[in-house]
């Protein structure tokens, strides 16, 4: 089985012609060819082995467009998650649960035509996750006092991290999510119907802002299985202004040093950011909660490496839905193999979990390994810089 993949000529060439045929994307959002037809190959070991090739080739292409202009880190809150899901049941746990930390990014880049452009990834508002049903189903069992002041931890609400960063709510151009998991997107994007028991409806946080979203995951939003209920807020879509929701298919750049790739198997729709910064290239992932899940191989978690090892994996997922494992598999190498080595630790890949496990003493001895922290690059002026 081979894979014959284009050079970056040619692949910027095919993506053009793509989005002329699909009728285009908005801002000069481009498709990413090196990724057409890899998840459709058969058998399934041949799918990885060209899964890896096109994230290897797409890698170089990718590197070679330019870096972002600036990006900043933020964690939002830290809730309580199963020890069981994170690891997908390999840990050796204590505590039934850990926490997971959710992380918002705010991006500035330039377009491909040279404008300047701001993404904010991951704005999620803590009191609507708590409506998620299981959360809320937490909170009926622990109560209010456990569930939101002890299990809990509160940091940054996605609009007091704005001005620490210099950019206005107006400036935002794009709002995006890996998934929907727990968010409600009224609460974000603003709504043209009421809460129960309020008079007027939410209005959004960025008032200019589009929402990208993967129209798989858009799909099981609208119409979850049973085995997704859990996580998706019923409802939570309501009355969002369709002209404010971008959907998209595959893989896709926004501009220059930004993609959004396609990485099914925790949802159908999951897709992960990855952005070339000043310390190499970065993915953005909740396929995983550590580091530990990408190279169990260097785990400290105990159970973590035995079972990777036992198994002959080479990741460990967060497995909270697993709606396709295989994929969930094949997407993890996917990021790993795009990600640049870690420049304070060689060993290991800058991927960025965007919930991350916390390292608490109570959830010992299931701390992470290694830690990136957050990222913080460059300046947030809005004025327009070459390309």
């Amino acid at each position: 089985m081979s894979i014959d993949h284009t050079d970056s000529t040619d692949a910027v060439q095919s993506a053009d012609s793509a989005n002329s045929a699909d009728g285009g994307l908005p801002g000069g959002i481009r498709t990413i060819p090196e990724f057409a037809g890899v998840r459709e190959v058969w058998p399934r070991g041949d799918r990885l082995a060209a899964v890896r090739a096109a994230a290897e080739s797409y890698r170089e292409r990718f590197r070679g467009q330019g870096e972002i202009t600036a990006v900043r880190t933020f964690d939002i809150a830290a809730a309580p998650y199963p020890t069981k899901f994170a690891f997908n049941g390999s840990a050796l746990a204590v505590n039934p649960f850990v926490n997971i930390a959710n992380r918002v990014l705010v991006v500035r880049y330039q377009d491909f035509e040279g404008n300047p452009c701001t993404l904010v990834w991951e704005p999620t508002v803590a009191a609507g996750s708590r409506e998620a049903p299981y959360y809320s189903q937490l909170q009926s069992i622990f109560g209010d006092f456990l569930s939101n002041r002890v299990f809990t931890r509160y940091y940054h609400e996605p609009e007091d991290v704005l001005p620490l960063c210099g950019v206005r709510p107006e400036e935002v151009d794009y709002v995006s999510f890996d998934h929907l998991h727990v968010q409600d997107v009224r609460m974000i994007m603003g709504s043209s119907k009421a809460f129960p028991g309020e008079r007027t409806p939410p209005t959004a946080l960025f008032p200019n802002a589009s929402m990208l979203v993967h129209r798989k995951e858009l799909g099981t939003f609208e119409s979850p299985h049973p085995m997704q209920w859990a996580w998706y807020v019923d409802g939570g879509m309501d009355g969002v202004p369709e002209e404010r929701v971008v959907p998209f298919e595959g893989d896709i750049e926004l501009g220059v040093g930004v993609s959004l790739v396609w990485t099914p198997g925790h949802t159908d729709g999951n897709h992960s950011l990855v952005l070339n910064t000043p310390d190499g290239i970065w993915v953005s992932s909740e396929n995983g909660v550590a580091a530990d899940n990408w190279q169990p191989e260097l785990s400290r978690i105990p159970g973590v490496k035995r079972h990777a090892r036992f198994f002959g994996r080479e990741i460990v997922p967060n497995a909270n839905t697993l709606e396709d494992s295989l994929d969930q598999y094949d997407s993890m190498v996917l990021e790993k193999t795009l990600a640049d080595p870690s420049k304070r630790d060689p060993r290991w890949r800058q991927v960025l979990p965007s919930s991350e496990l916390v390292r608490w003493k109570r959830q010992w001895p299931v701390v992470p390994t290694f830690t990136h922290g957050g990222l913080n690059h460059g300046s947030f002026s809005r004025s327009r810089t070459a390309g």
